[in-house]
C-alpha cells in the first residue's frame, strides 16, 4: 500500500511531499506543492482523498485533492478565517471541518462539499478562550472537546513569561446532521494542578482519551463516559526523566492503531516520550525517552504504526525511527533536511 508524507513549511509557504517506503521507513522526495500564507496545519479526510490546510500567515483553510495513484496534491478550495486555525480535524462522517483558534478564542465548524473541499463560511462558532488549541469528535461523533493551556504564548525558546491560560477541557455536544456545536451540561473540566492540556487521541477499543499536557510536561488519561460524553481523569503521567528541572513544554501526542504504544513530544528535553498501554485498564507506564530535532512541535505515525516522524521547527530536519512493535522502542534510522520552520507532518495512505 502506498504512503505520503507531508510536510509543512510555515516559513517557506511550501508543502513537501515525500513517498514513504512502508517496509523500510525510507522517504524519497516527491514534490514541493507551492502553499502561500504560511501552512502550518494538516489534516486529512475520513476517506483519505482530501488534505486539508490551515494558514497562519494569512488566516485561512484549504483544501487540496490527494492523487490516488502518485499522492500529489490538486489545490481544490480555499476559505478565509479570522484567525489562524491552530488545529483540524474532520468529523468521523467527512462532512464537517472542524477547527481550533488559539488566538480568537473559540471552535469553529465549516460545511464540506460532496467532494470534501472546503470554500463556504463558518456554519457555526462557539467562542471559548485564549489558548485554544485543538478540536476533534469522539468515536461515536456526538461530542467533541477542546483544551486550553495553562501559559499563553509559552516559547520554549525564551523565558516563561507570567501569562496564566485558561487551563481547561471544555466539553461540547455534536450534531452530526446539522454540524453545530453547543456546551455540554457539563461544560469545563479544569485540571487542580496547572498542566495545559493540548493536544488528544482516542483510545481505539476503550472509553479512553489521552491529552498531552503543555505546561505539565505530562499526559493525562481521561476515561469517557459514551452516555453524557463528560470526562473524568484517572491518571496523569510525566513525560520527563528523573531530575530533568530544565525548561520544556509538551507538543503533539499520537497513539499507535493498535492502541499498544503512545507517544508525546517534548520541547525542551527535544525527545520523544514512549508509553505502553495496558491492553486491560488502558494505563501508562513510561518505556522512555528518544533524543529528536529541537524543537519538536510537530511529529506524526504511519497508518500502521510502524515509524514515527519529527520535525524539528528550530533545526528544519525530520528525524525517522523504527517502532518496535513488542516494546514500542523507537530505533532512529535517518534524518532529512526539509526547510524553514516544519511546523505540521502527516503521514497518509492513498489508493484503494
Amino acid at each position: 500500500m502506498p504512503y505520503s508524507l507531508y510536510v509543512c513549511l510555515q516559513d517557506e509557504d511550501k508543502i513537501s511531499a515525500f513517498s514513504l517506503d512502508s517496509g523500510t521507513g525510507q522517504l524519497t522526495p516527491q514534490a514541493e506543492v507551492p502553499v502561500a500564507g504560511g501552512p502550518s496545519v494538516l489534516a486529512t479526510s475520513p476517506d483519505r482523498q482530501v488534505l486539508y490546510v490551515g494558514h497562519r500567515g494569512s488566516p485561512a483553510i484549504s483544501s487540496f485533492r490527494i492523487n490516488q495513484s502518485t499522492g500529489g496534491l490538486a489545490p481544490q478550495g480555499t476559505v478565509g478565517t479570522e484567525h489562524a486555525p491552530t488545529f483540524l480535524a474532520t468529523d468521523r462522517t467527512g462532512r464537517w471541518l472542524l477547527s481550533a483558534y488559539y488566538q480568537g478564542g473559540y471552535a469553529a465548524v465549516h460545511p464540506l462539499g460532496d467532494d470534501g473541499a472546503v470554500g463556504a463560511p463558518l456554519l457555526d462558532r462557539q467562542d471559548t478562550a485564549n489558548g485554544a488549541h485543538a478540536i476533534a469528535t469522539d468515536p461515536s461523533n456526538r461530542f467533541a472537546f477542546v483544551p486550553h493551556i495553562a501559559r499563553l504564548n509559552d516559547n520554549v525558546l525564551e523565558p516563561p513569561r507570567e501569562n496564566p491560560g485558561p487551563n481547561m477541557i471544555l466539553q461540547f455536544k455534536f450534531d452530526p446532521d446539522t454540524g453545530r456545536l453547543s456546551p455540554n451540561s457539563t461544560f469545563r473540566v479544569e485540571p487542580t494542578e496547572r498542566l495545559g492540556p493540548r493536544h488528544y487521541c482516542f483510545h481505539p477499543t476503550q472509553d479512553l482519551v489521552y491529552f498531552s499536557n503543555e505546561q505539565g510536561c505530562s499526559v493525562t488519561g481521561y476515561r469517557l463516559d459514551r452516555a453524557t460524553g463528560n470526562l473524568a481523569a484517572v491518571q496523569t503521567i510525566t513525560t520527563l526523566p528523573d531530575g530533568f528541572t530544565a525548561r520544556n513544554t509538551c507538543s503533539q501526542i499520537h497513539l499507535t492503531p493498535s492502541g499498544q504504544f503512545l507517544y508525546v513530544g517534548n520541547r525542551g528535553h527535544n525527545s520523544i516520550a514512549g508509553f505502553a498501554v495496558d491492553a486491560a485498564t488502558g494505563r501508562l507506564t513510561a518505556i522512555g525517552q528518544v533524543p529528536t530535532e529541537p524543537v519538536p512541535s510537530a511529529f506524526g505515525l504511519d497508518p500502521e504504526g510502524h515509524f514515527v516522524f519529527a520535525a524539528g521547527t528550530a533545526s528544519g530536519r525530520l528525524a525517522s525511527y523504527r517502532v518496535n512493535a513488542q516494546t514500542g522502542a523507537m530505533t532512529p534510522l535517518a534524518t532529512y533536511a526539509v526547510g524553514q520552520r516544519p511546523a505540521a507532518v502527516l503521514v497518509s495512505r492513498f489508493g484503494n
